[in-house]
């Protein structure tokens, strides 16, 4: 099932903000889903179980570097829409 989910990566108490959550977005894109990076949020696209998967591999590495909040909202039937 093709689905849409729009993340939000919030790490806690680390120095370098934008280095964390580019690391989570690069690995959503080495892992071949649709991309699309927003000032506060990440969408991506796919099948629902490259979606789940990548998205927990991301998390997991995520969490083992530093402790973290992550916010995922996912849809069948939001229609996948690029941003401008």
């Amino acid at each position: 099932m093709n689905v849409q989910a729009e993340v939000s990566l919030y790490p806690l108490r680390v120095g370098d903000l934008a280095g964390v959550i580019h690391g989570f977005i690069h690995h959503l894109k080495e892992a071949g889903l649709e991309v699309e990076s927003g000032p506060m949020s990440t969408w991506v696209a796919g099948e629902s179980a490259d979606i789940f998967r990548v998205i927990c591999e991301a998390w997991e590495k995520t969490a083992e570097a530093c402790e973290a909040t992550l916010v995922v909202k996912v849809s069948n039937a939001a229609p996948w829409r690029r941003r401008t």
